[in-house]
């Protein structure tokens, strides 16, 4: 005597990241054996029963198509015969044929042979295309009956680019015989219907029915064309990580589709420069979210046509803000948000400057070529570089090493003075100044 299975095939073709539709093809066993008994009633019976009960759960879920092919039901076996091409596509795909299905599955009637690697091979041809996620699920309670071997045809799907994962549902017996599937996949165990029916429960809401979702960070034009930057997902209200990913557009140049788990909402951080925030965000079960954030992006780029820089760095802070957002080198072309930058250039003096972020442009912060000073004394000095404002204002740039006899500084153009006195003199009538002119790529030598 058969024992009784429930081999659940997942059978998924070429899945398109922008195509949010779901297929799936329930394929009955509707064999002789299937009249047999199990947990109290026969196993069509049962199946049956269960079928409809799990198609039932599918109704109103959006984007998604369901069929039916049963196999065994139209050519009664015999001792003699059996019919191996008694498979047929019952009720095709439709958005709105459930009750169809289950009208056609209280009909059914089992009786015939166990064709199941010829009905797998037909089901390939009953999905209208491969743009969708295709998905089947086959409920037999035993093994192939006629010439095909299901590892065989689970091959040749493969080398035509379709994915076949089975899982097999037992119910509490010895499973050993079903070594033969290990060229396709595992199974699960089941004792009775309750599990079973839990057990495929599991299959549809985890395996087809995953809760999709894609980040799409706007452009000033609200077009998903901002990328290449790492977002996290929090559990709303934590600081539980969830996700970590790099943002990604797939090769039709659309935000890669996301699986993500729909019990929670959702904290995202966008790591742009500086961060956007979106909180408690939800997600749709069993379809295709669109969670719209806003990051129109352009460029700030430091240069300088001075040669002999090459440490130099830039400060870049949002408007009227204290935080730092980026040190950013020279030479260097970092993205920020839309906007107004307070730009502090380490320069001597500093260089102060703002600049707007434009979408997709870049905005250029141009350093005028430095030009040198050096001095030399007889002796060590103690002073203080400044340089001249006007109206008698002068701003501090920097001091001199201590108790130095040479120095040599980078500086701006412009017009400085330079206090000093001798280190070995403490006193204060010993002070002496210079005034000096700098220009961009000249040396001024001072003799103090």
């Amino acid at each position: 005597m058969k024992k009784l299975i429930f081999l659940l095939f997942l059978l998924n073709f070429a899945f398109l990241n922008a195509q949010p539709l779901t297929r799936i093809l329930f394929i009955l066993d509707a064999s002789n054996s299937m009249n047999l008994d199990w947990d109290g009633q026969t196993r069509i019976v049962a199946a049956k029963e269960l079928l409809n009960q799990s198609i039932e759960k599918l109704r109103g879920i959006p984007d998604l198509e369901i069929a039916l092919r049963v196999y065994g039901h139209q050519s009664q076996v015999t001792n003699t015969y059996q019919d191996c091409a008694d498979t047929k596509l019952e009720v095709p795909f439709g958005k709105y044929n459930i009750d169809a299905i289950k009208n056609k599955v209280r009909s059914i009637s089992a009786k015939g042979a166990t064709p199941i690697a010829r009905s797998l091979e037909a089901a390939a041809g009953d999905f209208p295309d491969t743009l969708a996620r295709n998905f089947i699920i086959l409920i037999t309670d035993g093994l192939e009956s006629c010439d095909n071997d299901p590892c065989v045809i689970a091959r040749k799907l493969r080398t035509k680019g379709v994915k076949v994962t089975p899982f097999v549902v037992g119910l509490g017996m010895d499973l050993s015989y079903l070594d033969k599937f290990n060229c396709i996949g595992t199974y699960l165990d089941a004792e009775n219907k309750e599990s079973f029916r839990k057990a495929i429960e599991t299959v549809i809401s985890k395996s087809l029915l995953n809760t999709t979702a894609q980040i799409n960070l706007n452009d000033i034009y609200k077009k998903p064309n901002e990328t290449d930057v790492t977002v996290f997902l929090y559990e709303a209200g934590t600081q539980n990580l969830r996700y970590t990913l790099t943002h990604t557009l797939n090769k039709n140049r659309l935000p890669d589709t996301l699986f993500l788990d729909p019990q929670y909402k959702y904290d995202i951080i966008v790591n742009t420069l500086p961060i956007v925030e979106k909180k408690n965000v939800s997600l749709v079960k069993y379809t295709h979210n669109i969670i719209p954030i806003d990051c129109p992006q352009g460029y700030i780029q430091l240069t300088s046509r001075s040669n002999s820089l090459t440490n130099l760095t830039m400060r870049v802070s949002q408007k009227d803000q204290t935080k730092t957002l980026n040190h950013q080198p020279l030479k260097s072309k970092a993205k920020y948000l839309v906007g107004t930058y307070d730009i502090e250039v380490f320069t001597l003096p500093r260089t102060y400057t703002q600049v707007t972020v434009e979408q997709g442009k870049t905005a250029i912060v141009e350093i005028i070529a430095h030009g040198t000073l050096t001095y030399e004394a007889p002796k060590g000095l103690v002073g203080q570089i400044f340089v001249d404002k006007g109206n008698n204002v002068f701003e501090w740039v920097c001091n001199l090493e201590d108790d130095a006899r040479t120095g040599t500084w980078n500086l701006q153009p412009g017009i400085y003075k330079l206090v000093y006195r001798e280190k070995a003199k403490p006193a204060t009538n010993h002070t002496r100044e210079k005034t000096f002119k700098i220009e961009s790529n000249k040396t001024i030598s001072l003799n103090l």
